[in-house]
């Protein structure tokens, strides 16, 4: 909690974080099943502190193979494996090749070139996940990362890799983009990453996004979307490549102009792809439907339900000074 307070709080803020902080703790805490499922394998391998850590690779390394013994090994997989299913990475841990859904490092090479410098930074993932990303910032030397991740199997998967990798200036808590309208003029750059297409109200999103950067802020948005010229967004009826909760899927015009009302400037959108299954699929460590299954078997430029296939685009904006 001291990390919150000395580079997130203000007067105006404080006791509201620490309450929503405290509440939250309160919450995951609970000795029910659904908590101790993931609870049980953090407390067991945060006994486990790498020697060796690289994240500048492609493949995130928390210790190496020669740090423990097979038998330490095979407990530290057995845990690890109570989070499936990964779905982003790769990762090695203690020579354990984690082999996620998504091919995250992809997603990084697109952006990192054209990130603001990190440095000295304070930094806020919204969805974090298990943490994939906030590693790769890592290396920039930041002052301070706060995760900000609802899935209570996330949260402590971040923790597992976190304690073993002895990460001091990062933090994760079980908040959502929800939460931003407490953390006005926090960060100096926000990563929101897979997100906005399940929020029901994106240029409301996007302006709590605003609010909570400082002057001259970036914000660093990657979001699934669909072909055309037109700025509009697709509405799909019930799921989107069999996602439920999926909302408004834009073109890169509509992208552009939400970002523009929400008040937004100096906006790029240096990255435009579509997807396919050499960027997300099933393996040993996401043994269950991806984005294979999504897709119209006799139509790739469709989902399943008729829509057009998802793109992803990558999005870079700033707050007025």
């Amino acid at each position: 909690m001291s990390d919150y307070l000395k580079y997130l709080s203000t007067e105006a803020n404080k006791d509201v974080i620490i309450a929503l902080h405290n509440n939250l703790q309160k919450w995951v805490n609970q000795e029910k099943k659904g908590f101790l499922r993931y609870r049980t394998p953090f407390l067991e391998l945060q006994k486990f502190k790498a020697d060796y850590t690289d994240y500048h690779q492609d493949t995130v390394a928390i210790g190496s193979a020669d740090e423990v013994t097979p038998e330490q090994q095979a407990q530290i997989k057995e845990m690890l494996r109570c989070y499936m299913p990964w779905r982003k990475g790769p990762f090695s841990v203690f020579g354990i090749d984690i082999d996620a859904e998504w091919r995250s490092e992809r997603k990084w090479q697109r952006l990192e070139k054209h990130l603001p410098p990190l440095e000295g930074k304070v930094i806020a993932d919204i969805g974090c996940n298990n943490g994939y990303y906030m590693f790769r910032m890592a290396t920039q030397n930041p002052a301070f990362i706060l995760g900000f991740e609802p899935s209570v199997q996330h949260y402590y998967c971040y923790k597992s890799l976190s304690s073993m990798a002895g990460l001091n200036n990062t933090q994760i808590d079980l908040l959502g983009v929800e939460h931003l309208e407490h953390f006005e003029n926090c960060f100096d750059v926000l990563f929101l990453m897979g997100i906005i297409y399940h929020r029901s109200s994106p240029v409301e999103t996007l302006r709590n996004i605003l609010t909570s950067l400082k002057p001259g802020g970036t914000l660093i948005l990657e979001t699934q979307g669909i072909p055309g010229e037109q700025p509009y967004a697709l509405f799909p009826e019930k799921t989107y490549a069999k996602v439920p909760g999926t909302y408004f899927v834009p073109t890169q015009s509509c992208l552009i102009n939400w970002l523009n009302k929400a008040g937004f400037q100096d906006i790029d959108l240096f990255s435009s792809h579509p997807m396919s299954s050499k960027e997300q699929r099933p393996t040993k460590w996401m043994e269950f439907e991806s984005y294979q299954d999504f897709i119209n078997i006799t139509n790739p430029n469709l989902t399943v339900e008729g829509y057009p296939a998802p793109y992803r685009f990558i999005v870079k904006a700033v707050k007025k000074q």
